[in-house]
């Protein structure tokens, strides 16, 4: 049975710091690009980040870059995106997806809440 499980979200201050995981199972995890997309409401889908299977290859969206990390731990079997100076902008649900070649098989984990607010 195929799992994505994020965890690690919560309520921070504007300027503050959350690390979100994404723990997979039922696929082999090594095979797979990794990515983080967040959702607001009212809004569409979007990527944030993305990884490649063996870590080599990162990308970010601009409105992120420089921020945010993903980084992934094949041993663990775990995706991870360290998020700072967080602003309220960055409030969504945090989603982590996981993509074999061209998407071949595409899994989406349930999402976790991050709320930015003082």
């Amino acid at each position: 049975q195929v799992q994505l499980v994020e965890s690690g979200g919560g309520l921070v201050q504007p300027g503050g710091s959350l690390r979100l995981s994404c723990a997979a199972s039922g696929f082999t995890f090594s095979r797979y690009t990794m990515s983080w997309y967040r959702q607001a409401p009212g809004k569409e889908r979007e990527l944030v980040a993305v990884i490649s299977s063996i870590g080599g290859s990162t990308n970010y969206a601009d409105s992120v870059k420089g921020r945010f990390t993903i980084s992934r731990d094949n041993a663990k079997n775990t995706v991870y995106l360290q998020m700072k100076s967080l602003k309220p902008e960055d409030t969504a649900v945090y989603y982590c997806k996981a993509v074999l070649g061209v998407a071949s098989s595409v899994y989406w984990g349930q999402g976790t809440q991050v709320t930015v607010s003082s």
